[in-house]
């Protein structure tokens, strides 16, 4: 009878032509195709089973349309870190690793953790959030190619240059496409113009924090800092004491936040006088850096919950 009314919990293997799914405590397995039809099957068959938590891995957007489909129906599904999941699997002793066995600890892992469920982005939100990730690509790409052609023999030259010249443009063309996505949406572009406002932020982090950090400006300070990946972590255990690190988090963001504050600790008072301060403290380069990095986010955090553009702060 207490099996009867135990809350269930879900785990869903995505892969590229099937989805397996795990029930636990009834330990039920089923699968369906990765297909319109099957994702329409799985939320039937899911609705009646009421879950208390789904949880499935993030796969590099396979995920994606089965996730919208169970959170459209109003289920409540967690996409997670791979690497958040895996850890699990080890830690419970599961080291073989099939899309069965993966669908049971996924569900082991939704009923254990209980990630939270959080609103998953929308179709416009995806696109640019697409848009970003190729821009990122496009632009990793030319900097491998201009690198070739300063050391590219005659033979191959204008094959690198044309490739070169055909990534420039590619650039340019998702530039004016994710400028006009914006100006497109009233609510973005209000938001670009206060990120912007901020000495230091440019086009590139406003349009990857609305890309890939929608939740900025609606969690507190610990919360966006952990998400990002900047909040300093203690690694301590008997008598060893080591330097707080980071890790984890939302990379995309933090690989552009920090190109970010080494502009802003130039350019803004606020970050400057901050960064300032940790050197004459005797802090590492770095580790200031990764300070001002939060403080940066912090600030955006802000500026974004109050609505209310960046002022110069006034002389104490």
């Amino acid at each position: 009878m207490a099996e009867e009314n135990a809350a269930s919990f879900v785990g869903i293997d995505v892969s590229r032509d099937r989805l397996d799914v795990a029930v636990r405590p009834s330990n039920a397995i089923w699968a369906v195709a990765n297909d319109a039809v099957g994702i329409e099957d799985l939320v039937t068959r899911l609705r009646a089973v009421a879950p208390a938590g789904i949880v499935l891995e993030a796969t590099g957007g396979l995920e994606a349309a089965v996730a919208a489909a169970l959170a459209a129906a109003g289920l409540p599904v967690a996409v997670v870190n791979p690497r958040q999941a895996r850890d699990f699997a080890k830690a419970t002793g599961q080291l073989a690793k099939t899309d069965v066995l993966d669908a049971r600890m996924l569900a082991r892992f939704a009923e254990a953790i209980r990630p939270q469920v959080r609103p998953l982005p929308g179709a416009e939100q995806r696109r640019l959030a697409a848009l970003v990730a190729r821009r990122r690509q496009v632009v990793e790409m030319l900097v491998a190619e201009r690198q070739r052609l300063a050391r590219a023999l005659p033979a191959v030259r204008a094959r690198v240059a044309a490739h070169v010249a055909w990534l420039e443009a590619e650039l340019a063309g998702l530039d004016g496409e994710l400028a006009d996505a914006i100006q497109a949406s009233p609510l973005w572009r209000a938001r670009d113009d206060l990120l912007r406002s901020v000495p230091g932020v440019g086009p590139v982090l406003s349009r990857t924090l609305l890309a890939a950090l929608p939740e900025l400006g609606h969690l507190d300070r610990k919360q966006i800092a952990a998400l990002v990946g900047v909040a300093p972590l203690t690694r301590e255990s008997g008598r060893l004491r080591g330097r707080r690190g980071i890790w984890g988090g939302r990379a995309e963001v933090r690989r552009v936040l920090y190109m970010a504050a080494v502009v802003a600790v130039r350019c803004n008072p606020t970050i400057r006088a901050f960064h300032e301060r940790l050197v004459v403290a005797g802090k590492r380069p770095k580790v200031a850096l990764v300070a001002c990095m939060h403080k940066l986010l912090l600030i955006l955090d802000a500026i974004v919950r109050s609505g209310e553009p960046w002022r110069v702060p006034s002389p104490a």
